[in-house]
């Protein structure tokens, strides 16, 4: 009990939740297992019948009890269940990816497609985003703006939206100021800026592999040439890896997603994190991080992101609220020292010129009300809960050789299947059926990953969400 009243008390059920959720994926607790009742376990814990109420409530929203009528509740969910857990990928370095272009496109105008579950979109669904706070946030800001926000903003951003981000890394211990960042048109811009300011066509990178389709297909379009370097699918990129690279090539900078990465999920660790700034300090290589996921965790804290190990001002730090909050309103931003920051400031200049002056006041309006921590909250609930559902459902419904990886933050799955499976192909099949995927032959550079793909669980969970990946599963076992 003392324990427990460490926490906030509205917060009761959820270390009780908890605890009951480490006993079943340890397997302490197994599947058709009776849990207590609610009056036993409310003595247990020294709790109200409502909390424990809430607590059961809580893990039956996650999949993984269930409640009998006139009988209590029972484990309905099973560890052994999870399929097959990836390799480490270990990608060769001189194949070419033949027409992604084309399916990334193919894939991007399905989007747009009314009655499409879309798997393939890396963004939240607008039912679990709170709408009707945004809109209050604009509103404020349309009234409070100087000429109702058509006016320009400052080219280095919004004070306050710079001031609140600032203030919110603060929970990572980082010593950022508003004065170190730049606002951006949401992430993959500021990621942009970052690789024109530090390199030129001809010039070098390393990435993790798979990665991001719209980093590699950038690099391309300016000029720059890519390692995709081998990348574990728990831990992320070997610092062993990295300093291999830099001693065989001429790497001008390095770009990683260290925490809950796009597409594979891992997190980093921190001792892999420092090593990795260390490294990189020493051979005078800057690192782009980007970090948009790191908010959306399922442990007890935010994991710190590379820049909280960064004593040199090497790590240029990325982030927005497209993957959070607002993704529509291309609000961004990049952390960087003066090195690079007044770089970064000329090249948002020449190419934008400013910002949109609307929507960066009503995210940090937004901020400022404390709102943002509430949401998330809510969202981390509701995205591990999907998590779980959709590893249960991939472990029903697709065939037993199917690997997939195990993320502990963000909504994104990879799934690797059978080698003779082209994951395009999937695509095309599913798409009759209303169903859009992401091939993983996106997410490099280098003829891959055609028999995996991409799913993202950013949206409700409904019996509509099962029965399209119950399709798929049965689509993937009739291409087996």
């Amino acid at each position: 009990m003392k324990k427990l009243l460490k926490g906030k008390a509205e917060h009761l059920y959820l270390h009780v939740s908890e605890n009951i959720e480490r006993q079943i994926m340890d397997k302490v607790l197994n599947i058709g297992d009776k849990l207590p009742s609610v009056r036993i376990l409310s003595k247990q814990h020294g709790i109200s019948v409502s909390t424990t109420l809430q607590a059961y409530y809580h893990l039956e929203g996650k999949g993984l009890i269930e409640s009998r009528p006139q009988s209590g509740y029972y484990v309905c969910y099973n560890p052994s269940r999870f399929p097959k857990p990836l390799e480490k990928s270990n990608p060769a370095l001189t194949l070419k990816n033949k027409n992604v272009e084309a399916i990334i496109s193919e894939v991007y105008d399905d989007f747009v497609m009314p009655g499409v579950t879309k798997f393939s979109l890396g963004v939240p669904a607008p039912e679990i985003l709170p709408l009707a706070k945004l809109n209050k946030a604009m509103v404020q800001a349309l009234r409070e703006l100087p000429a109702n926000g058509t006016s320009y903003e400052h080219v280095q951003g919004n004070t306050l939206l710079r001031t609140q981000v600032a203030q919110w890394t603060r929970q990572w211990g980082s010593e950022i100021t508003a004065d170190d960042i730049v606002s951006t048109a949401g992430c993959m811009n500021a990621i942009s800026y970052c690789l024109m300011a530090i390199t030129k066509p001809g010039d070098t990178i390393a990435v993790e592999s798979p990665v991001y389709f719209g980093t590699l297909r950038f690099a391309q379009s300016i000029g720059i040439k890519v390692i995709e370097l081998p990348t574990d699918p728990h831990t992320g990129v070997d610092p062993d890896d990295v300093k291999r690279a830099l001693q065989k090539h001429n790497v001008k900078a390095c770009f990683f997603v260290t925490n809950f990465s796009n597409p594979l999920g891992y997190c980093m660790p921190d001792e892999q994190k420092e090593a990795l700034v260390k490294l990189l300090s020493i051979h005078g290589v800057p690192l782009i991080e980007d970090d948009l996921y790191g908010d959306i965790y399922f442990g007890q804290q935010r994991p710190r992101p590379c820049k909280s190990f960064d004593e040199e001002g090497n790590v240029l730090w990325c982030s927005s609220v497209s993957k959070t909050l607002a993704p529509g309103y291309r609000v961004g931003w990049v952390a960087a020292s003066d090195k690079y920051k007044e770089k970064i400031k000329r090249l948002k200049l020449y190419h934008s010129i400013t910002s949109p002056t609307m929507q960066q006041a009503a995210i940090a309006n937004f901020l400022a009300t404390g709102r943002y921590e509430h949401h998330l909250r809510k969202l981390r609930q509701t995205l591990h809960a999907n998590c779980l559902h959709f590893t249960r459902a991939i472990g029903d419904y697709f065939p037993e050789s199917t690997k997939l990886s195990n993320p502990k933050g963000g909504f994104i799955l990879w799934l690797e299947l059978d080698k003779h499976i082209d994951t395009y192909q999937l695509y095309q099949e599913a798409m009759l059926h209303k169903i859009s995927i992401a091939p993983g032959s996106m997410f490099t550079l280098q003829d891959r990953y055609r028999n995996c793909m991409r799913l993202s669980y950013g949206m409700q969970w409904t019996p509509q969400v099962e029965r399209a990946l119950k399709k798929l599963g049965s689509l993937v076992k009739e291409m087996s």
